[in-house]
């Protein structure tokens, strides 16, 4: 793993806040793109996109502190200004929520903003990813022996720590301490994989799709599901029907998604009777 990708000068690179920057700029482009195609203002591409930024990381440190509340409660200051600590949702839903806000203050359907997007948020999501993998910030799967299986003994959140309250994997080792050279899935590696796919699909059928709705409806259920799947090679805390935080939501993504489309659908049977 490489957390850092070179100092020089006293300023260091880091892995994970370099691809996230890149992930931002590539979903800055696409967007801007989308914007072009349908007739929206391109510089709306841009506010939207810094209002996503500074939303997405507000939102997703919210929701890690509430999340660790106990360990906030010991150390607010440490907690709240530490570099790591990022849950995705928590960002995507104060992003959604601010974003909606704009689009009303501008007169613009939000559902237009959303359709466009949703391949950026896709492959943006995606690429920060690899700055996971590469900082080996505790986000990679449980021990395996798969061929790809990964050392993060060198991450900034070894296994020794990672899987230090989750006794099913303790109780496999010594002593009860996971070696931090163990090797675990690249769960990151997945979640990019993954979204490459969902946005090849969306991007192709970008043109195709007419209705309103269309793009960020199957961009929800595909979210989720990207998630959802991935979350059985991590051991997060499960909170209800063996599920954990991240699975709940993401299955309320996908009805909503599955909602919306169908909701979708039927209009169309409506206008074409």
């Amino acid at each position: 793993m490489h957390p850092i990708i070179f100092s020089f000068g006293g300023i260091t690179i880091y892995s994970f806040g370099l691809m996230m920057g890149i992930s931002f700029l590539i979903g800055n482009y696409i967007l801007t793109q989308e914007f072009k195609r349908k007739k929206l203002h391109p510089d709306l591409a841009s506010n939207i996109t810094l209002i996503a930024l500074v939303a997405g990381v507000s939102g997703s440190k919210l929701l890690y502190l509430f999340e660790n509340w106990g360990s906030f409660v010991k150390d607010p200051v440490g907690m709240t200004f530490s570099p790591g600590g990022l849950t995705f949702y928590g960002g995507f839903i104060l992003a959604t929520i601010s974003v909606y806000i704009y689009a009303k203050n501008k007169n613009i359907a939000f559902i237009r903003i959303a359709d466009a997007v949703g391949p950026a948020l896709l492959l943006a999501y995606g690429i920060a990813r690899i700055g996971c993998h590469l900082a080996g910030d505790g986000d990679y799967g449980f021990p395996t022996s798969l061929p790809w299986g990964t050392d993060y003994s060198n991450g900034t959140y070894p296994p020794s720590a990672a899987f230090r309250n989750f006794p099913e994997v303790t109780n496999l080792f010594p002593n009860g301490i996971v070696p931090d050279n163990t090797l675990c899935h690249p769960t990151p590696v997945y979640e990019t994989i993954i979204c490459s796919f969902f946005f090849l699909f969306l991007w192709k059928n970008r043109m195709k799709w007419k209705l309103d709705g269309q793009m960020f409806y199957t961009y929800l259920i595909f979210a989720g599901i990207e998630r959802f799947s991935v979350e059985f090679f991590r051991l997060n805390p499960r909170l209800m029907l063996d599920l954990s935080e991240a699975q709940i939501i993401a299955v309320i993504l996908i009805l909503i998604g599955a909602i919306g489309l169908n909701s979708l659908k039927r209009l169309e049977h409506q206008q074409q009777a």
